[in-house]
């Protein structure tokens, strides 16, 4: 009889997990978002920048298919080992830099991306990282994680769909910079500083770097269960390799 509980806790925590990547929301798509939401922030970024551009120095415009967005999400809790670590890509995206004749030390940059437009667990991507990440995920463990990330209960997709990152200066000398920037996820803005390795100027820009955010920060409750013994870091990890001309 003393066996009875353990196997009990077992068992609700396997339930536990089978629920972090397997519960069902809505399905999440731009369909579900009225048409202003999908196009007013991009238009609105080009307009500025083309203001921009119109007042002297150079303008480039970030390209997805030159550039790489990772967004890592790690596994928590005692129960960590039987969990998944995430990888998420955004493979679209729109963003802008403008360096003016002053220079990049009083350049200005903008990017965006929707939530619902991320990518999960690609195995192209997964398959050249470390054996933490590299085990292939079967296809609806991946949209299941999806559903989950995305509705209601944690990122809440549909309510707040963009990304926003927003320099507000930029400090330092090619090609080692910091830029303080405005971070807006879930509705809430949050000032962070990110170092960044910059080269290419003045024909082109090409810009590295990664920060961490959390969660709670911006009122998003990391998944929990039973007391943490599942669970999701609070800890998210952005990396990114942008280039533009």
């Amino acid at each position: 009889m003393r066996c009875q509980r353990p196997i009990s806790v077992l068992l609700s925590a396997i339930a536990g997990i089978a629920l972090f990547s397997c519960v069902a929301n809505a399905p999440i798509s731009p369909a579900n978002l009225r048409p202003t939401q999908q196009n007013t922030a991009s238009s609105n970024l080009r307009s500025v920048y083309s203001e921009s551009l119109a007042a002297g120095g150079s303008v480039f415009r970030l390209d997805p298919t030159a550039s790489a967005i990772r967004i890592y999400v790690f596994r928590g809790g005692a129960a960590a080992r039987l969990g998944h670590n995430h990888v998420l890509s955004a493979p679209r995206f729109e963003g802008y830099v403008y360096v003016p004749r002053s220079g990049a030390a009083e350049a200005r940059f903008d990017l965006e991306f929707r939530l619902d437009e991320l990518e999960f667990d690609k195995p192209e991507i997964r398959s050249h990282m470390s054996a933490a990440y590299s085990g292939e995920l079967l296809p609806q463990d991946i949209e299941r994680a999806r559903q989950h990330m995305l509705g209601e209960d944690n990122l809440q997709a549909q309510r707040f769909p963009f990304v926003r990152v927003h320099s507000l200066q930029i400090v330092g000398e090619s090609p080692k910079f910091v830029a303080q920037v405005r971070v807006e996820l879930h509705g809430q803005q949050r000032e962070i500083w990110v170092p960044l390795n910059v080269e290419g100027l003045p024909e082109q820009v090409s810009a590295r770097g990664s920060f961490v955010i959390r969660q709670t920060d911006f009122g998003i409750q990391p998944y929990s269960l039973l007391g943490g013994f599942v669970a999701v870091r609070d800890e998210v990890l952005v990396e990114f390799q942008l280039a533009g001309a």
